[in-house]
């Protein structure tokens, strides 16, 4: 089996941690150990910090491979009628999606797929030999200002009895944009009609600035599909604790192919997340996101506005990004290789979207660092003649 580079990740795994002014990240800047835990120090006068005495007498072993009951049981209570035998702890978001992909497509199947979108199930699905249909969302003006729009009538054309996934990244990354119940209703009902899978990236769900949680697919459809985790709207990528929630039979399918892959996810990182997946913490923890993207999004529109002339974008609805339409005469990759080489800021091109004359803006990092990389952006604008 070959598959195809998968562009962005390639480009953040070499330079994200090599430039000055990373604007490339879609989560928020990431939580220190200490603020998960609650505390400032390990000690605050005679009282010991209880969160910290069970990090420190964690045994390092093999944890319960599909993770511990306890973790499982804490995310199902976010999926209204899950159990712990609907979820599947995985190591990040990103290998729940692959596991599902990996088990579901074979050679011919079809998979009809939300654009622009993160695009690891794109070359998944092409590398198992499936006939990948976009599905495209498109620019709405409203009275708001404008959204990034799915066509209902363009998904049922797509959908057929050769269908075997309908992929949707819901909040949408790279657009920020939600979809709403109807449309999740809608999905459901083409799906089923034709007896296809639903897989549901909402990593983003519980990043939205106005504190309105996006609807989930699930409970929609009896082949509803939802990867997770806590890398974005909780701010802690480093723990690589992510999941599945899916009916218990196909759960445990792919709880075997997980023995093929990671095994298990780490000790250590198991119990943070249900320390953080702690009802009181999780909206603690929420609030924090919701406040950095609420912050920094302003930041952002008060370097855009002014600047109509070159940029245009429709204000993300959840997630730490925009994604801005560039009027530069230049290819966005060529672009974002310049300003990487010459000022050290890395930002995301429309074409690893395949959408070029488009930026990705991760606003979620620390105000002086989004500061700075926007000013060089400016700097290069202004003096490259692009």
């Amino acid at each position: 089996m070959r598959i195809e580079t998968f562009a962005m990740e390639r480009m953040q795994s070499t330079w994200e941690n090599r430039v000055a002014f990373n604007l490339s990240e879609s989560g928020v800047h990431p939580m220190r150990l200490e603020e998960l835990l609650g505390m400032d120090s390990a000690v605050r006068g005679e009282t010991i910090n209880p969160d910290l005495v069970r990090l420190l007498k964690q045994e390092l072993v093999y944890t319960q491979s599909n993770g511990t009951p306890e973790l499982r049981r804490a995310i199902a209570q976010m999926y209204p009628g899950a159990t712990d035998e609907h979820v599947q702890v995985t190591n990040g978001g990103s290998e729940a999606n692959y596991i599902t992909v990996w088990h579901l497509v074979e050679p011919g199947d079809e998979v009809v797929m939300m654009t622009p979108t993160y695009m690891q199930a794109w070359g998944l699905a092409r590398a198992f030999g499936a006939v990948v249909k976009p599905w495209a969302l498109t620019e709405q003006s409203t009275q708001r200002g404008g959204r990034w729009r799915p066509d209902l009538d363009e998904l049922a054309s797509l959908v057929t009895s050769r269908t075997k996934l309908v992929v949707i990244c819901n909040p949408n990354n790279p657009t920020g944009a939600r979809l709403d119940a109807a449309d999740l209703d809608a999905i459901a009902r083409i799906a089923d009609r034709h007896g296809a899978w639903i897989l549901a990236d909402e990593i983003y769900r519980g990043a939205e600035p106005d504190g309105h949680e996006t609807p989930s697919i699930w409970g929609r459809s009896e082949r509803a599909i939802v990867t997770s985790g806590l890398s974005k709207a909780y701010g802690l990528p480093g723990l690589r604790i992510g999941w599945l929630v899916a009916p218990p039979s196909l759960t445990a399918t792919l709880w075997s192919y997980h023995d093929y892959t990671t095994i298990a996810p780490g000790a250590l990182s198991d119990l943070l997340a249900r320390m953080a997946l702690d009802p009181e913490r999780r909206g603690t923890i929420i609030e924090r996101t919701r406040g950095i993207i609420r912050t920094n999004y302003e930041m952002l529109r008060g370097w855009l506005d002014p600047r109509a002339e070159g940029f245009q974008h429709i204000t993300p609805e959840a997630g730490a990004i925009a994604f801005v339409r560039y009027r530069h005469g230049i290819n966005s990759t060529e672009l974002v290789t310049r300003l990487r080489d010459r000022h050290s800021v890395l930002l995301v091109p429309g074409d690893h979207f395949h959408m070029d004359g488009y930026l990705r803006i991760g606003f979620g990092t620390e105000p002086a660092i989004l500061t700075e990389g926007l000013r060089r952006l400016e700097v290069l604008l202004e003096t490259a003649a692009v």
